[in-house]
């Protein structure tokens, strides 16, 4: 096959090109190339002496779907396109493709993520538009109609001007900003609701609308400013976690922080300036029946007041210390919960995927052949479980990819509202049905693939300097881990290789002239083959290869029996040229700063329960390991590394958060102690997180603590603006204990309304039972139920504290402080 070019010739009418053109491109043509020529003609063909064969290059690596062979293409997205725009291009390009689809070929999706794009911006949607409606419901419950419209009219203006800045900061609309509006939604409204009901006080002390807007919107200016600026540095924690994590939920604090500013503009500028022109007449028709509705509410609330939470306020006062002392033992309780590991930590909820894999793993050097038998078993088990659960309404499609020793199976599933049972729950049974086949290395199913919950929920690499010693220790380590009855698909790590032979040369090949090197090179020509050429076919790339025929590269036998030609011409047996040694062939070699590693693996079900485990490798399995096997050491890697990391990171920024928000409490207070107090309700709401979780039936994750340390800024807003109240009728003479019992009385209504504007705008968020808002929920229970929790807080430990603060000024001062005005 060649194709050389000869020069030129130069005629006078130009040069003319030479050129030896017998390149052949095809099987056919290779077999017509004439090897031997004889005077008589006769001819010797390369047909007559090789097998030809014109093939895709031999792999043990292919794809079924639904049995048949198959190619699996999938179709990201490089730019701004959205998952719609490129699910639409793609179907739209696959229905002209089909026209020209030859007999016996089909195409089809099996797995559009457009989908679960689409359902989840439906789901943020419609949990934002129900707490919306709970919110104005709220609103309109505890205030005046039209009062409630205008603080109700602050969250469309805050979301739309933040929907100006955030194009600048990078963000879009998707599932992760969609949330942190909703998260917004409740909070948003609670500088408007102070704001609003401050200025509704004074209107119903009989001051005109325009004089309660300017005194009402005065007298909360400072703390309310400060109460958002508080929530602002909350929520910046969560800008600086590292990683993949904090690049994707770095956009809650844009949101948040953005709308928390243009709400702030709105409740003292653009809200008071409604409320100030506001007729002075009687509402008529609906609107009057609503009001006279409301006003029988909102007289029978103040009745409540004065009735119920009075008396209780003062009784709790009078017996403070006990209050405190109780306060303190349930913070301790609960801290106690925690740390027994009943509660369970992980690092995301698990998010069912809307399929369910399962991947086996062979000894190295395992025939393709078997490796197909297992796999068929596990396709074989996976149709019985969906045909015991309504098959075509559960089953979509099996693919299986090959690749050597290896099987990677995955059921597709349909869509969750239609399927029968979860992804999880088939999993389970799959997994039951399948067994553990004979002769695998190790069998993993899987339910949350590529979801964020995803990968094993143990992974500890050990190090040491002696591959021996490793592969004991990865054995006995997971041997320790299947006596856990949580345990499952426990990998050791350690796979054998390959099975090899090597070779070592003999003397008497060496005096025929046979080196080491010579060898290798015709052992390589005739199993691996001799690439003698290479050129282009049309688009593609064609090797022409030399090597033994397969039937003869199946078999030890002809290894043995191969020829070995010297450079005299003379032929002899491999096995009279060298000595056969067996033996097995690293299938990799993974170091950490100098030393072999080994990564043993497991998963827990369920996967909350893994810190108790880990606790317990810690503790007594780990030591007892290092203590047989000098020189081990060990890390967590995965989901723990990636748990420790983030854990770290947000309580580095809660801690630095909380110094922030102390130093900004104490120019409003002008005090060291009073943003304490202010700061007490704190560690209570995060009780009321792990109280919530527990009521939600859910164990405490990463994202819960994301709400944890945006509850830090958002609980003491209550308390900050009734501790302000308290100094202010301090300024005007009052006694401390009358003080801080009318700002309680004050300030009872705005407290209970931004708790359940709050609890109300993420309540469709925390009883969601989408599975594309599992992994979300945590945080909006933080949120929700600590805040809940914190309002008792605020109502009954934050005016005892203010009371306690005193009799210890008291005491050092020596002098009557309840009577001692605060300076301002």
């Amino acid at each position: 096959s060649v194709e050389l070019p000869g020069g030129a010739i130069k005629t006078g009418g130009g040069d003319v090109l030479v050129r030896m053109k017998e390149r052949r491109y095809y099987g056919n043509e290779f077999a017509k190339i004439p090897i031997i020529t004889s005077n008589d003609g006769t001819e010797v063909l390369l047909e007559d002496i090789a097998k030809i064969k014109d093939d895709f290059e031999e792999t043990d690596s292919f794809a079924t779907f639904n049995g048949e062979p198959s190619i699996m293409i999938e179709v990201y997205r490089i730019g701004d396109q959205t998952p719609i725009t490129v699910s639409d291009a793609v179907r739209n390009k696959m229905t002209s493709i089909r026209l020209d689809l030859g007999p016996g070929l089909s195409m089809d999706i099996i797995r559009d993520r457009s989908d679960i794009y689409r359902q989840r911006l439906n789901l943020m949607l419609r949990n934002g538009f129900i707490g919306l409606g709970l919110v104005f419901i709220l609103l309109a419950v505890f205030l005046e109609a039209r009062l409630a419209f205008w603080v109700s009219l602050g969250i469309p203006i805050s979301f739309l001007g933040s929907l100006l800045i955030l194009s600048p900061l990078g963000a879009s609309i998707n599932m992760i900003t969609m949330f942190a509006f909703i998260i917004a939604l409740g909070i948003v409204v609670d500088d408007a609701i102070v704001a609003g009901e401050n200025i509704y006080h004074y209107r119903q002390e009989g001051l005109p609308w325009i004089n309660s807007a300017v005194r009402g919107a005065r007298e909360i200016a400072m703390p309310v400013t400060f109460s958002v600026m508080t929530n602002m540095v909350a929520f910046m924690p969560m800008l600086f976690i590292p990683g993949v994590m904090g690049k994707i939920f770095k956009h809650i604090p844009f949101v948040v922080i953005s709308v928390f500013a243009i709400s702030l503009v709105e409740s003292l500028f653009i809200l008071p300036a409604h409320l100030g022109h506001q007729k002075e007449k009687q509402s008529t028709g609906l609107l009057g029946w609503i009001q006279k509705r409301q006003n029988v509410f909102s007289a029978q609330f103040s009745r409540f007041i004065r009735m119920r939470y009075g008396p209780l306020l003062r009784f709790v006062l009078s017996n403070r210390y006990i209050t405190l002392f109780l306060g303190i033992a349930i913070l301790i309780l609960t801290i106690g919960f925690i740390q027994s590991g009943r509660m369970g930590f992980e690092l995301f909820p698990k998010v069912e995927s809307d399929f369910s894999q399962a991947t086996i793993v062979l000894p190295y050097g395992t025939a393709v052949q078997k490796t197909l038998d297992i796999k068929q078993k596990a396709v074989i088990a996976a149709k019985e479980v969906a045909a015991k659960n309504g098959d075509k309404k559960l089953l979509k499609g099996i693919f299986a990819r090959i690749a050597e020793n290896q099987s990677e199976i995955r059921v597709y599933l349909t869509d969750p509202n239609t399927r029968p049972i979860s992804t999880a729950e088939f999993t389970n049974q799959w997994r039951k049905a399948t067994g553990i086949p004979v002769g695998i290395e190790s069998i993993k199913f899987e339910s949350d693939v590529g979801g964020p919950g995803r990968g094993s929920a143990i992974t500890l690499e050990l190090r040491h300097n002696d591959l021996k010693v490793l592969k004991e220790a990865s054995a006995e380590l997971a041997d320790s881990l299947s006596y856990f009855p949580r345990v499952s698909d426990i990998d050791d790590g350690f796979a054998p290789g390959k099975q090899q032979i090597d070779f070592q040369v003999k003397p008497e090949a060496r005096s025929l002239g046979l080196s080491s090197k010579e060898i290798a090179r015709q052992l390589r020509n005739a199993y691996y083959g001799s690439e003698v050429l290479r050129q282009l076919r049309g688009k593609n790339e064609v090797k022409v290869m030399v090597r033994l025929p397969l039937e003869e590269r199946l078999s030890e036998y002809y290894l043995e029996e191969m020829l070995l030609k010297n450079p005299s011409g003379k032929e002899i047996p491999l096995r009279q040229a060298v000595t056969f040694n067996r033996g097995r062939a690293y299938t990799s070699i993974d170091r950490r700063n100098s030393q072999r590693v080994v990564t043993v693996s497991a998963d827990v079900r369920p996967r909350s329960k893994a810190g108790q485990i880990i606790k317990s490798l810690k503790t007594d399995m780990l030591p007892k390991l290092q203590s047989n096997y000098p020189g081990l050491s060990y890390s967590f890697e995965g989901r723990q590394a990636d748990m420790s990391e983030s854990m770290e990171s947000l309580i580095y920024g809660l801690l630095m958060a909380l110094i922030v928000i102390y130093a900004m409490l104490a120019i409003p207070f002008n005090s060291y102690i009073q943003p304490l107090i202010v700061m007490a309700c704190v560690p209570f709401g995060i009780v009321g997180a792990v109280i919530g979780h527990l009521l939600m039936g859910y164990s405490l994750s990463i994202m819960s603590m994301f709400g944890v340390v945006a509850l830090s800024g958002v609980v003491i807003n209550d308390s900050l603006i009734m501790i302000h109240f308290a100094n202010q009728r301090r300024r005007e003479g009052i006694s401390t204990l009358e003080a801080i019992h009318a700002a309680g009385i004050q300030r009872f209504r705005p407290i209970m309304l931004t708790t359940l504007t709050t609890f109300g705008g993420l309540s469709p968020m925390m009883f969601e039972t989408s599975r594309q808002a599992r992994f979300l929920i945590p945080m909006a229970i933080s949120l929700g139920f600590g805040i809940v929790f914190a309002t008792v807080i605020t109502l009954i430990l934050v005016p005892s504290l203010y009371m306690i603060i005193t009799d210890i000024r008291k005491l050092i001062i020596g002098t009557d402080a309840a009577s001692l005005p605060i300076k301002s």
